[in-house]
């Protein structure tokens, strides 16, 4: 069965609003531009790509490095709402997986209209039941 993409997308700017008005006070001296120039490009190259077996994490505006994660991998998805990311429609996504590389990850300013979450956690059962896979903690 050919793997397919169910959601692709960035983490939303609104992460760097502070930077952001902060550089835009400070815009005077020049270098701040190219601090939130950089800041910009960065979110905008973090890309996730939620497909119907891994989740890819590619990060890099030169250089792109990416990340990938069996979703069978999964042990807990927890979504995280601080009171400034409600304001503004995005939630933080954390990951919890048994994989040694990467035990957490992170998805910042996910819109909360993706439900993103929801959209893995189906993923991860329908996995989990075609690879026969369970998990089992040992303590």
């Amino acid at each position: 069965m050919a793997e397919e993409t169910i959601w692709r997308g960035t983490s939303s700017q609104i992460k760097n609003l502070g930077c952001f008005i902060l550089c835009g006070l400070f815009c005077w001296l020049i270098v701040p531009i190219f601090i939130a120039l950089s800041r910009y490009l960065q979110t905008k190259n973090h890309v996730f790509e939620l497909t119907s077996e891994r989740l890819k994490i590619t990060e890099g505006v030169f250089n792109k490095v990416t990340e990938t994660l069996e979703l069978y991998r999964v042990k807990d998805i927890e979504v995280l709402q601080p009171f400034f990311s409600r304001m503004f429609g995005v939630e933080n996504i954390k990951v919890n997986t048994s994989d040694l590389s990467s035990p957490v990850v992170l998805l910042e300013a996910i819109p909360k209209t993706v439900a993103l979450a929801d959209k893995m956690r189906n993923q991860v059962e329908a996995v989990r039941m075609q690879k026969n896979v369970r998990e089992i903690d040992l303590e």
